[in-house]
């Protein structure tokens, strides 16, 4: 088993604690205890702490392994696939305040309240962390974080992409909420949802001077494994612990897409041209065999024929530019299963319009 590293000196931090005592490693028991630290809308560690070093249980740098054994909690695993990708989003939001400050963000061009945000939001994701943790079973492993490797170099970069996981991430919480089995772990969800909603809200607003609105309703996708998976790529190879579980569970580990060359935007109307990324995941068409780009939108989807041999296909001039845009490939039309999806996916935001004019 894995040793459970535990760094004090950022945990008496995250407690607010003002006493020079030695700190313990806390117990497996204790960390499975959901009256142990900070408790999320209880304390303002989840809201208000500003440090630079990771906020319970953010320290926490290995898996919590079940204490009691028996079958799992009936949504035990949507949530370890959940715990894992929060860590994810959490580990992205660590990175950018201890890589940044008040002044990075100013001189791109960003309000002078960007890094202050962003340290709160690392604070609402802390926060998720523990819930998570919380709504799994003591008959099961909590994942633990992984190293991560995020494709940003600046804080315009940053902002970007931190503005692609919020709108992603309200896409794979409303499709995890079509796998929750108890009532709780729904309403859990969708309260999680409106949070990333705020956080979203809030950078199209303050740092692009974007329209905050997606339309009538945010893009649900149905297969919310297949958004996890492709945060995979941010996940260094080897680093995560031992006990945790393969994310997401189950993997169907399709081929991962991107604009490729040749694409002429990625709006409505536009040329998109899928670049699949991994050399060693390429997707296998049948010859004689229909293929469809299949791009959900709101609470639909359409789909048009993809050409397997330029890899291209015209965005849907239909759909209104607002929010994102989910595409994945399929062999059937409108993907009405999850195994119909044979790479993907690809996430397209509309707005910032900036984004959307460079493809990011």
């Amino acid at each position: 088993m894995a040793v459970l590293r535990f760094n004090p000196l950022a945990a008496a931090l995250a407690f607010g604690l003002a006493c020079c005592a030695p700190m313990t490693e806390p117990l497996f028991s204790q960390l499975s205890d959901p009256s142990y630290g900070p408790i999320p809308g209880q304390s303002g560690t989840y809201s208000t702490y500003n440090g630079t070093a990771a906020p319970f249980p953010g320290n926490i740098t290995g898996a919590i392994v079940n204490t009691t054994f028996g079958p799992p909690g009936e949504d035990d695993l949507l949530f370890q696939n959940l715990l894992s990708a929060e860590w994810v989003i959490f580990s992205f939001y660590q990175q950018g305040v201890e890589r940044f400050n008040t002044t990075a963000f100013a001189e791109a061009g960003f309000p002078n309240t960007t890094y202050e945000r962003i340290q709160q939001i690392r604070d609402n994701e802390a926060g998720h962390l523990r819930i998570f943790q919380n709504q799994i079973s003591t008959n099961s492993v909590k994942p633990g974080p992984c190293q991560y490797q995020y494709p940003y170099e600046d804080p315009i970069s940053y902002i970007a992409l931190q503005t692609v996981i919020e709108i992603s991430s309200m896409a794979f919480l409303t499709g995890l909420e079509l796998q929750a089995k108890l009532t709780l772990s729904k309403a859990a969800l969708v309260a999680i949802a409106a949070t990333e909603s705020r956080h979203n809200t809030w950078s199209l607003i303050d740092n692009w001077k974007s329209t905050p609105f997606a339309g009538p309703t945010d893009t649900v996708y149905p297969y919310a494994n297949q958004i996890l998976d492709f945060t995979n790529e941010w996940v260094v190879n080897g680093s995560c612990p031992g006990e945790n579980p393969v994310y997401p569970t189950p993997r169907q580990n399709l081929p991962q897409i991107s604009p490729g060359a040749g694409t002429t935007g990625i709006t409505p109307g536009s040329t998109l041209v899928f670049n699949f990324t991994q050399p060693d995941n390429q997707p296998q068409f049948a010859p004689n065999k229909d293929y469809y780009a299949v791009f959900f939108h709101g609470l639909y989807n359409i789909s048009v024929p993809f050409n397997t041999t330029s890899y291209s296909a015209v965005i849907p001039a239909e759909i209104e530019p607002l929010g994102i845009i989910i595409a994945v490939i399929a062999d059937k039309e409108g993907a009405p299963t999850k195994e119909n999806v044979v790479a993907g996916t690809l996430m397209l935001p509309e707005s910032p319009a900036v984004l959307a004019d460079t493809g990011v």
